[in-house]
């Protein structure tokens, strides 16, 4: 049986009976972890197995957000800690290809850590314009304010975690960075006229439109649509994300559970989907909202499970890499963006 078009969060570090009956009657397209998924490698290990298990699906997609910075689900001592996105835009303002080559080496690290537990996708790179007066739920997520510098080094980050065996999932189109609130707490309004965003915001996806996968925001751009957030706008899914932009990957919402959006999960599912977005992205692990996400899903067919089979062959093998090296590399060119390392 296909897949449904839904990634779902579980409840903490091992799959419930409850949990394994909903995969394998509700089939999700894939997993997201959180820090209340990861304790332990082996135990990590062991739940995206299970999960893959459950579903029937070996190849399920599995993701994470292991951004670096504040958005981190892998922390040390376990794991590394990694540098925020703004440390290589301070970089790379001075010395571009030095700032490419310090993303690069974080995002090929962050995959080589990511690899081996079975995780498949880091929702990574963010290309949000850094703006000031805007709000610090993006913040130093943000490379830079140049739009030119943030798609030099959001390909710098996809090309590493490429090479480490992981597909990036570029955030959050078509741009969260001017707006004015969290969307995890309310529905920020962007009242930019729509020629400055497509000549400022737009540009770093239009950049890296041919990348696998995408996630929207849950952010209304006034000028374009006056009402609905990206994530439930056709206009802006079909004549922005995929006209204007010209990605034509498997496009993702951000997680429906946040505040930003309205209405129960069905509704908000449903307003995704019939917006013209692939696949919903349900967070919480809470079962009832599960459940009314699912019901609602449809199957991951046509030009759907075309877009997903598309990304989920960009998967290689992990090329050959020395991570002692590129640590000791990736700090050393941080600190000239006054960025002290923590303890190796």
């Amino acid at each position: 049986m296909a897949a449904k078009a839904f990634i779902t969060g579980l409840g903490g570090p091992r799959l419930t009976r409850d949990e394994r009956l909903f995969l394998g009657d509700e089939r999700p397209f894939g997993l997201i972890l959180f820090a209340r998924n990861c304790r332990e490698p082996p135990e990590i290990e062991d739940l995206v197995a299970g999960f893959r298990d459950a579903v029937s699906r070996p190849e399920a997609p599995v993701l994470i957000d292991q951004e670096g910075g504040r958005v981190q689900r892998l922390r040390p001592p376990l794991w590394r800690d990694y540098p925020p996105a703004r440390v290589y835009g301070r970089l790379g303002e001075d010395e571009p290809e030095e700032g490419a080559r310090a993303a690069f080496l974080a995002a090929r690290l962050i995959a080589a850590e990511l690899e081996p537990l079975g995780v498949t996708v880091n929702c990574s790179p963010v290309l949000d314009l850094a703006r000031p007066g805007a709000t610090e739920a993006i913040g130093d997520r943000a490379f830079s304010a140049d739009p030119e510098l943030v798609a030099r080094l959001g390909r710098a980050v996809a090309d590493g975690l490429l090479a480490g065996g992981v597909l990036p999932l570029m955030k959050h189109m078509p741009g969260h960075g001017r707006a004015p609130s969290d969307s995890h707490a309310t529905l920020p309004r962007v009242d930019t006229p729509r020629a400055v965003l497509e000549e400022s915001d737009f540009r770093p996806f239009d950049g890296l439109a041919d990348l696998p996968v995408g996630m929207t925001a849950h952010v209304v751009y006034t000028s374009i649509d006056p009402v609905k957030p990206a994530t439930t706008s056709e206009i802006i899914v079909n004549d922005v994300i995929r006209g204007v932009i010209g990605f034509q990957g498997l496009l993702l919402t951000d997680d429906i559970g946040m505040n930003a959006l309205s209405g129960d999960f069905a509704r908000r599912a449903a307003a995704a989907y019939d917006a013209g977005v692939d696949v919903v992205l349900h967070c919480s692990g809470a079962l009832p909202e599960m459940r009314a996400v699912a019901g609602v899903a449809p199957e991951v067919s046509g030009r759907v499970a075309e877009r997903a089979a598309a990304a989920l062959q960009r998967l290689e093998a992990p090329q050959s890499f020395d991570a002692d090296a590129a640590w000791k590399e990736l700090t050393e060119l941080c600190r000239r963006a006054d960025w002290p390392p923590p303890q190796a």
